[in-house]
């Protein structure tokens, strides 16, 4: 256990929060509330909630959490008007901005850029060049602790043959922009449409969640639009909705494997044989039965996805609904070109497919994905000396996880070779470990982002607290750990790790964020498996947030109990 007490006259000293999405904002609150006084969020946008701000959330998107689940144990989500117990962006913008206002006034400086962030001295602290958007100012500002909570999805990630530039020089007179600029562009799309006395036609490249949204909100104005992808999401999707004893429970973490087996029901089903099968026959009974209930045919390029148990893209439909993607692609009002990719601009209003096709594209829209949002925030050195990049394994792959649920993988990315990172629990460079004033929230991968948010921020209020936590003696030990857990991931996920980039895979703990926030719990010496039930029962409890209202009470018992 490691503990260095910081005295309590430095809580007066500064703590900055770059970025203001739902991690920065609970890590804020979090801090706030355990005595920092001088705690700042530094915020790109004009509002709070990243990718559920004003600024990004576009028309018509339905979450992939269920209502009660992307929240936080201080403040209740009011009821939701929507079907099958599912949450619309504008509930979730409404949400973010209720919380901001109610719990962060005057603590978020809005309409910022965080351009480059270094050490203040070898002795600590940070120092941060900030440019002023609207006044067009730069200063630069220090600050003892820095949280880096600037998410995965803020740097659209545009494809050189599909830049703007690429766009002129080949003549294309159409309009293109981000899916992440869809919101400012909507108007736009739609009047061209309708003052149209032409075939109006939009394309959008990709073939995720946000291509899907879009492409079904077009559909429904009317809007011919063509979806072009070489390969979709796994999907979830029932008849019905699925009972909270599910859904919210821990049947799919268990049923998905971790890193380390804690029960026996974990145990079984992944290390013997009629536990593997168990678990396979549960996973392709679950793909079988979504793509059944969202009526998508045995031949149709919606099924081009990587298997659900192995695919860390998947999207949680619920129930059919008569206005989403699948439902419009199967009545005719979407047209999909897969396998497909969109490999450059033709003249006037047309794109080039890689299969030798051209398309009329009066707008094409790149639903291509973001890249990290840490490349230009640390110089090399910096980014060298914290360890926060991603790199090549240090030694040949360990392989001590011999579960037979694992056997016959489908094949590696081509840069999984190149995939390791070392940053401890997802939250700590394990460089930086012993110096406890960094830290991130936001970079682990997970579907239950609200959980996983609340319990981080405890973590790391907890960590530049000085408390006694379970940690690693030492900055090597902490490296042992982060490749340990690198190999498993490239185990676990081997087709997927380079989908997503840097500032969104620190570590991935996508059906088993439970476990996940167990370790974390544990770390801090609190209750884990909160949820409780006895031997019988205690998969299916309910996962609620509301479970870590008390979180920051049992840690301060445990402080207040450390320094007697």
């Amino acid at each position: 256990m490691a503990s260095a007490t910081i005295p309590l006259q430095a809580h007066t000293e500064s703590v900055a929060v770059v970025g203001s999405g739902a991690a920065g904002l609970i890590t804020a609150h979090t801090l706030i509330q355990d005595g920092f006084r001088n705690v700042v969020i530094l915020s790109s946008d004009k509002h709070p909630g990243g990718v559920w701000s004003q600024e990004h959330i576009y028309p018509g998107i339905v979450i992939n959490n269920v209502h009660g689940e992307y929240r936080f144990s201080s403040l209740p989500m009011p009821p939701s008007p929507l079907p099958s117990k599912r949450v619309s962006g504008d509930e979730m913008r409404a949400y973010m901005e209720h919380f901001a206002e109610t719990f962060l006034t005057g603590r978020i400086r809005y309409g910022v850029d965080v351009s480059r962030i270094r050490r203040k001295s070898p002795a600590g602290g940070w120092s941060l060049d900030i440019v002023n958007k609207q006044e067009n100012t730069k200063e630069t500002r220090d600050f003892a602790w820095l949280v880096l909570c600037t998410g995965g999805c803020s740097k659209p990630y545009i494809p050189e043959s599909l830049s703007f530039e690429a766009a002129i020089e080949a003549g294309f007179t159409g309009h293109v922009f981000h899916s992440s600029r869809f919101a400012q562009h909507t108007k736009m799309v739609e009047e061209l449409a309708r003052r149209a006395n032409y075939d109006y036609r939009v394309v959008i490249a990709g073939g995720g969640k946000s291509a899907q949204d879009l492409a079904a909100y077009l559909a429904q104005k009317g809007i011919d639009t063509t979806v072009v992808f070489e390969t979709t999401d796994a999907i979830v999707a029932v008849p019905v909705a699925l009972p909270d004893f599910i859904r919210k429970s821990r049947v799919l973490s268990i049923m998905a494997s971790h890193i380390e087996l804690r029960t026996r029901l974990e145990q079984f089903l992944h290390t013997t044989w009629l536990g593997s099968k168990i678990v396979k026959g549960f996973w392709n009974f679950l793909s079988w039965s979504s793509y059944k209930a969202l009526s998508v045919p045995q031949n149709s390029p919606m099924r081009r996805a990587q298997p659900l148990f192995w695919s860390i893209r998947a999207n949680d439909e619920g129930a059919p609904r008569s206005d989403s993607f699948f439902s419009l692609v199967s009545a005719g009002k979407i047209k999909l070109e897969s396998p497909a990719r969109v490999a450059s601009f033709g003249e006037g209003h047309s794109v080039h497919l890689d299969n030798g096709q051209f398309l009329k594209a009066d707008v094409l829209v790149l639903a291509t994905g973001f890249e990290s949002s840490w490349g230009t925030l640390f110089d090399d050195e910096t980014a060298e000396s914290l360890g926060i990049n991603r790199h090549a394994p240090s030694g040949p792959d360990m392989d001590e996880w011999h579960y037979m649920s694992l056997n016959s993988p489908p094949p590696p990315c081509p840069q999984q070779e190149n995939w390791a990172s070392s940053i401890y629990r997802g939250i700590v460079p394990a460089k930086n470990l012993q110096n406890r004033d960094f830290a991130i929230n936001g970079a682990v991968f997970t579907t239950n982002p609200g959980y996983a948010y609340e319990v981080t921020a405890n973590w790391i209020s907890s960590y530049f607290l000085g408390d006694t936590m379970r940690l690693p003696s030492s900055s090597e030990e902490a490296l042992v750990h982060t490749e340990r857990n690198a190999a498993w991931l490239r185990k676990r996920y081997p087709g997927a790790l380079a989908w997503i980039n840097e500032s969104y895979s620190s570590s991935l703990a996508f059906w088993s964020w439970p476990q996940m926030t167990d370790e974390l719990l544990e770390d801090m010496g609190v209750t884990s498996m909160r949820s409780g039930g006895n031997w019988f029962t205690w998969p299916f409890r309910v996962i609620s947030v509301d479970e870590l209202k008390i979180l920051r009470d049992e840690r301060r018992a445990i402080r207040e109990k450390s320094q007697k």
